[in-house]
């Protein structure tokens, strides 16, 4: 995800027919190999484990997998492989060497390379079998909301029908709805154009094209949506209030008729 105002978006480039057919099939094959691991990774949490230890597991998978560690690309230096955000973190969380513990909600943020592309997911959950229920419900809603955008994807539509989509979901859930992350296009960049705001209005914003590929992540909290990038690691972005943050995303191709999520697992 990108902080909206303070993150440039990397101009969209025009490929050839030839250049996007390469496209597709790298993002595809990159995008099924992020959906199984974050699949595998969903099962490998366990209390008592690290930031550190997950994150260690994480990077050795995308190395074993054939892909590369995206986050080794960034011009700023970020501390791991992954993004991992526990309780009142919202997103990019630094992974940390306190243990999780039973009940602990994380969310993890990952992006990998391969054949030359990007692809993004992430996912939040809750750390072994107790846990909040109004978390549990929060991380539902969330998951909804980003089903709800992603139905709206096809040629012709607009960022902001996406939008709408996901801030009714999170609206009618009693959610924050956070404003100043979006989503973003994802391809031979982590990060280009357009934005795609978890807000908006239907008929406005960028016009999808086939071949668009977008990276969708409604995030939402369970109290007031203000947050703060933690000076400590100057990477943990917190909510204001302490209250819980949710962080839900899939890469998405626009298709001739529609669209097609390329980070699922198999």
């Amino acid at each position: 995800m990108v902080e909206k105002s303070r993150r440039a978006m990397v101009n969209k480039d025009t490929a050839s027919p030839a250049e996007l057919d390469q496209k597709i099939a790298a993002m595809r094959k990159g995008g099924k190999i992020l959906g199984n691991l974050l699949r595998d990774l969903r099962d490998y949490v366990k209390p008592g484990m690290t930031g550190k230890e997950i994150d260690a597991w994480v990077r050795a998978e995308i190395v074993k997998r054939g892909a590369t560690v995206a986050y080794d690309d960034l011009e700023e230096e970020f501390p791991g492989a992954i993004c991992i955000s526990v309780n009142d973190e919202l997103v990019h969380g630094a992974p940390k060497d306190e243990p999780l513990e039973e009940g602990d909600k994380v969310s993890f943020d990952l992006v990998i390379g391969y054949g030359g592309y990007y692809t993004d997911s992430a996912f939040t959950m809750i750390v072994g079998s107790k846990g909040s229920p109004a978390v549990k419900k929060m991380i539902e809603i969330t998951e909804s909301s980003l089903w709800e955008g992603i139905a709206e994807v096809k040629p012709g539509a607009h960022i902001g029908d996406i939008g709408s989509a996901v801030e009714k979901v999170l609206k009618k859930g009693y959610l924050g709805v956070i404003e100043n992350y979006v989503g973003h296009g994802i391809d031979k960049k982590m990060h280009t154009a357009p934005e795609v705001p978890n807000y908006g209005k239907k008929g406005h914003g960028y016009k999808l094209v086939e071949g668009d590929t977008i990276a969708i992540e409604p995030m939402s909290c369970l109290g007031k949506p203000a947050n703060y990038v933690d000076k400590d690691d100057n990477w943990s972005v917190k909510m204001k209030d302490g209250s819980i943050g949710c962080h839900c995303e899939h890469t998405v191709l626009v298709t001739k008729d529609g669209y097609e999520v390329l980070t699922l697992a198999d």
